[in-house]
């Protein structure tokens, strides 16, 4: 075997236990939100939580620790560090109502996001090859994102069920690549 089909081979078997792994990470993500969707998104909630207790860390540390930067800088990085802390503790103590704030927020987010979509995509009709399906993308748009302003709680449960499913169903794909990559 020569060299070159060495490490050929050696990449696609890389690249195939990349996509076999990713896969199954994946599969299971999507079904433990799809079997306990609550206590997944609460354990999403306690990742955030620990994410801004360390980001917090390091910016006091960058506040009390950078000599190099002036006394304000400091301050803002101490303080900063103080509210990213404070943050993550209490979204620790209040995991399940942080976790149903966090969920409303994406709700409202993303009902706001799709309405400004909808209104680009009407603002931008005179560049659109089909007009009717600009048209009817928009409609759905702006009436999808009314949707979710008015029931964000709703909307973000469909919106995390859609991600389970879509983490499952891409998941499973990407394990039949990973057996079949490479192959001729």
């Amino acid at each position: 075997m020569t060299s070159a089909s060495s490490v050929e081979k050696s990449a696609t078997n890389g690249i195939r236990t990349a996509l076999g792994v990713g896969g199954v990470l994946s599969v299971i993500l999507g079904i433990l939100i799809l079997a306990w969707p609550g206590k997944t998104a609460m354990v999403v909630t306690a990742i955030i939580a620990i994410y801004a207790i360390a980001a917090g860390l390091v910016y006091a540390g960058l506040g009390i620790f950078a000599a190099s930067k002036g006394g304000w800088s400091r301050l803002g990085h101490i303080v900063l560090g103080v509210l990213f802390i404070a943050a993550g503790v209490i979204a620790f103590a209040n995991l399940g109502a942080t976790t149903v704030w966090l969920a409303a927020f994406l709700g409202i987010l993303v009902g706001i996001m799709w309405i400004i979509e909808g209104v680009v995509a009407l603002s931008t009709l005179g560049l659109a090859v089909s007009k009717t399906w600009s048209v009817i993308f928009a409609i759905i748009s702006i009436l999808a994102g009314i949707t979710l302003l008015f029931s964000p709680l709703w909307g973000a449960l469909v919106l995390w069920w859609l991600l389970g499913i879509s983490a499952v169903v891409l998941g499973l794909i990407q394990i039949v690549r990973a057996f079949t990559f490479g192959k001729k």
